[in-house]
């Protein structure tokens, strides 16, 4: 079965939030780290993993990417620190 992950990315400061959706995790950040990715990412050093959820269904994860996108910047910010408190780079432990 394939897995579909909504990410949170953020940049060094935690200044800028960007919420995406994709079936390849692993290698989806490694292109926004690797600046592949043109467009708000790179413009904005965002590259960052700081939150993912895990789905088996496609339309349930752009469902859920579609709403965080709509959520208070404060609402996201509680969302990452009640699951990684430090705002650690998760890329490394995907």
């Amino acid at each position: 079965m394939k897995n579909y992950y909504i990410y949170i990315l953020t940049n060094k400061n935690n200044k800028v939030l960007y919420v995406g959706v994709k079936n390849n995790l692993t290698r989806r950040i490694w292109e926004h780290k690797s600046k592949l990715i043109e467009g708000f990412t790179k413009k904005y050093k965002v590259h960052r993993l700081v939150y993912f959820e895990i789905f088996e269904d496609i339309y349930e994860a752009i469902s859920r990417e579609k709403q965080l996108k709509k959520w208070k910047r404060a609402w996201k910010i509680e969302l990452i620190e009640r699951n990684n408190p430090n705002w650690e780079d998760l890329y490394n432990k995907i």
